[in-house]
């Protein structure tokens, strides 16, 4: 999808939007990343920089992308995380949305922040301490925020991870996936199955999560860590957020030890128990596995053909891992 041509008409179709939001269609505009959607910089007319999320098609709903709008912005209202702010068109509104080729791309804005994504060799374990109990408040939040109305987002569970319905494509297509490394990973899934059964999904293990919080959606400065991109956004198990917080690095030697650091971090905010911490490696190989789903199924992205089939290799020597662990 997103080649040189495609990207370039995009950015035109942008810059038919842009007035929406009180920018000239002319305005300094670049691209900055790519992965489920595409985003953009530009700046207004005082050179205030903005970023503006262009969302892939047939992934999130009108409803569903006003629905995270509206977290995000109760989130900073209640002071819950540092998160950027949504900006407001013309309208009065959230979301824009212009056609593409008789497809409808929707728009939101927000405001730029400042920082860096942290890096392994910069004490990320430190950083997930900071992550766990930022974590923490917006579990807390989540579970006595009152939704507005209509409020709607995905499911991330068993089915629609790995599952019956997968959201993010069937597993089974990994690539350079053969007969013997599927039988491996159906066993895995097999044992996840039961182990998530057995742990449940009541409402105190489970709610809304941003269930995308590793280190591409972070953002160091100074003592600052601000956590971005709540597209992902859904119901899930709280302890999902680390499993999607180690995303595409679930192999590294390192994890354990983000691992300890969150969940002390997280400790000091609200409590985990033992049967918390036990599903944890559970958590971690079904976001593996849904991963190698998503590589597969989003092959144009740049974050998928970095990856490539070395990631599902990896997959397998972690399901052998869980399975010889049990």
């Amino acid at each position: 999808m997103y080649d040189a041509g495609f990207l370039s008409r995009l950015e035109t179709r942008l810059r038919g939007a842009l007035p929406e939001w009180g920018l000239q269609p002319d305005a300094p505009l670049k691209l900055l990343t790519i992965s489920e959607n595409a985003t953009f910089l530009a700046h207004d007319g005082a050179g205030t920089p903005i970023v503006f999320r262009v969302h892939r098609p047939d992934y999130q709903a009108a409803d569903e992308i006003r629905s995270e709008l509206d977290w995000v912005s109760a989130l900073r209202a209640d002071g819950v995380a540092a998160t950027p702010e949504p900006m407001i068109r013309r309208d009065g509104g959230l979301l824009g949305a212009f056609e593409d080729e008789g497809e409808t791309r929707h728009v939101a804005a927000f405001e730029f922040m400042s920082g860096k994504e942290p890096e392994p060799g910069e004490d990320l374990a430190a950083w997930y301490r900071i992550l766990g109990a930022i974590t923490a408040r917006l579990h807390g939040h989540a579970r006595g925020w009152a939704a507005t109305p209509g409020f709607r987002r995905k499911t991330w569970n068993f089915d629609t991870t790995i599952g019956a319905t997968p959201l993010w494509g069937d597993w089974r297509a990994g690539l350079g996936l053969d007969d013997p490394g599927r039988a491996l990973i159906q066993r895995a899934g097999d044992r996840l199955r039961d182990e998530l059964a057995a742990y449940g999904a009541t409402g105190d293990k489970v709610g809304l999560i941003h269930c995308d919080l590793r280190p591409a959606n972070l953002l160091v400065d100074g003592d600052r860590l601000a956590v971005i991109d709540f597209d992902d956004c859904g119901f899930s198990w709280f302890m999902y957020d680390f499993a999607a917080a180690v995303s595409f690095m679930e192999h590294e030697p390192f994890i354990p030890e983000l691992l300890e650091a969150w969940l002390a971090g997280y400790e000091t905010v609200a409590p985990v128990l033992s049967e918390d911490r036990a599903v944890m490696p559970a958590l971690m190989m079904l976001r593996r596995i849904q991963l190698t789903a998503w590589i597969a199924s989003h092959a144009e992205t740049p974050t998928a053909q970095s990856m490539g089939d070395a990631y599902t290799h990896g997959t397998l020597a972690l399901a052998e891992r869980y399975l010889s662990s049990r």
